[in-house]
């Protein structure tokens, strides 16, 4: 068992970066021998920690998808066009979760483009577009969800919130207006 002391002033290491300040169990002035004996265990630790710091920031580089559209979508007339940029700005990225199938630059988004357009091509509808969305994904899709009985919370949710909230605040000024007010301390000068 080995006993971590201050030696001459010196603190001792942290256990991961154990350095030239542990002694002896007998001994508590000596100290063991140690590669790091003239100091460079601290710097050797920084080292240590900035070289796991710049792996873990590489390897978040190598997960990160960057989108790749080697042919831009082309039209056949104006009113597709319209057609596709009025459904795709309603329908969510489902990688990026806070941006339209429009707005997203995600490879899913591109390839998701892609997929509408040609449904589109093939003659379905918007509703048919966006029910095979739907059932490809979720009702996460959906910019504007269904109005049934598993989304009322979702759209009711935030007016029941604001009603209860209401009434609180009402019967707390209701009850404080009923209250006689203090009586004037007129014992403390100022």
């Amino acid at each position: 068992m080995s006993v971590d002391v201050v030696v001459k002033g010196k603190s001792p290491q942290p256990p991961f970066c154990e350095g030239g300040n542990r002694a002896s169990r007998n001994d508590t002035t000596s100290r063991l021998s140690s590669p790091f004996e003239k100091g460079g265990s601290r710097g050797i630790c920084v080292s240590l920690i900035l070289g796991l710091l710049i792996a873990l920031l590489a390897s978040t580089a190598a997960f990160a998808q960057k989108a790749t559209d080697p042919a831009p979508l082309q039209f056949t007339s104006t009113a597709e066009e319209k057609r596709f940029h009025a459904l795709v700005a309603e329908l969510r990225c489902v990688m990026c979760q806070n941006q339209s199938l429009a707005d997203s630059n995600a490879q899913i988004a591109v390839d998701l483009r892609r997929e509408v357009l040609e449904l589109m091509r093939e003659g379905r509808s918007d509703q048919e577009v966006r029910d095979f969305l739907v059932a490809r994904y979720g009702e996460f899709v959906l910019y504007r969800p269904q109005v049934e009985a598993k989304t009322w919370l979702l759209w009711f949710g935030p007016l029941l919130f604001a009603l209860l909230g209401g009434v609180v605040v009402w019967r707390l000024l209701r009850r404080n207006a009923g209250a006689a007010p203090p009586p004037a301390d007129d014992s403390q000068e100022w």
